[in-house]
């Protein structure tokens, strides 16, 4: 191979993630001066040096966070998205149909209702993934079939225990005090107003921890997409591989879901544009719908912040009209082109 061509090869593997990058920098600048209070971008670093302005409190307090959770949540949800659609070879599969979310908010709901989150400020992200890993655990037990697990029958268990879990959900809203249905339901819609620094640090540190980790699994994701039965003759130990991601994805979502509240859509859309870009190969992957997540929640964000100025609107709201849109577009334009084809 000659230099040309060595050099066009890490060229094209390298620009989309350096693009990305930028972009995410370029919008999280944004995020920053964007609001009620509108700040410069060239005033930013002017104000963040300069402790007795308001503009500094408005940034220290409320926008560097937002934005870092948005990175972090929008980074994470993507991430899980990707790794289940690989696991199952399902465009559908993402935290929402298999049943982690509405396990996980059962379990914070539950710690709501029982007063179980006024113990530690960890309690609710405890709660989350307690709730998002029994129910991929239940998921997953009933799925094994003659000792081998039916992909397509963990899919159909996964959406009947969102529906269990959501009806649950309600119930116990139907049956506890007035003061906690409000918390509830603004929780429900999702909400990047997080501001204690141990938990915004937290839930990025751990969705840069499970994106490193997720790397471990990309050439087994690799060999996932040709079936389990051809991925057990390259010699990967399959229910092994399945297990450790569904660990993995069940700790992101049902930590995001803590911190932020239910946010949809983000999980299914960001990893098909993903795949549209850069092809099906996980070492690509992983990055561009990590990257792509996070550009996606933080311009939610600021759509959440503008569009009913001074109020704002549940971040919830957002991504599920914007995701939706997005997807029925999406559907639309692969049915037309297989009807030209």
């Amino acid at each position: 191979m000659n230099f040309a061509a060595s050099f066009f090869i890490k060229f094209k593997h390298i620009y989309p993630i350096a693009i990305l990058f930028v972009l995410s920098i370029i919008t999280a600048l944004l995020s920053l001066g964007i609001g009620e209070m509108k700040i410069p971008l060239a005033s930013i670093l002017h104000f963040l040096n300069d402790g007795n302005t308001m503009e500094y409190s408005v940034l220290h307090h409320i926008r560097i966070p937002r934005a870092l959770l948005a990175i972090a949540i929008g980074g994470s949800l993507s991430l899980s998205g990707v790794i289940l659609q690989g696991i199952y070879r399902n465009p559908l599969a993402e935290p929402y149909t298999l049943g982690i979310s509405g396990g996980a908010s059962l379990g914070i709901t539950l710690a709501i209702v029982t007063g179980f989150y006024a113990i530690s400020m960890l309690a609710l992200p405890f709660a989350g993934f307690v709730g998002a890993f029994a129910s991929i655990f239940f998921v997953y037990t009933l799925s094994i079939k003659r000792g081998a697990i039916d992909t397509n029958r963990m899919l159909l268990i996964g959406v009947m225990i969102s529906f269990i879990s959501s009806s649950f959900v309600m119930f116990l809203m139907s049956i506890t005090s007035a003061e906690n249905i409000p918390g509830i339901i603004f929780w429900t819609m999702g909400s990047l107003n997080e501001s204690n620094p141990a938990l915004v640090n937290g839930i990025l540190i751990l969705s840069v921890v499970s994106l490193a980790a997720s790397y471990l699994f990309a050439g087994s994701l690799n060999a996932l997409r040709l079936g389990e039965i051809k991925a057990k003759h390259l010699g990967i130990n399959t229910q092994k591989i399945i297990r450790l991601l569904f660990i993995l994805t069940s700790l992101l979502t049902g930590s995001c879901i803590a911190v932020a509240g239910v946010i949809g859509f983000v999980g299914l859309i960001i990893p098909h544009f993903s795949r549209l870009w850069v092809g099906n190969d996980y070492r690509m992957l992983l990055i561009t719908s990590f990257l792509s997540g996070s550009i996606f929640l933080l311009l939610c964000d600021i759509l959440a912040r503008i569009l009913m100025s001074p109020n704002e609107l549940p971040i919830g709201v957002i991504t599920g009209i914007v995701g939706g849109i997005v997807f029925i577009f999406i559907i639309s334009r692969s049915q037309i082109k297989s009807r030209t084809q």
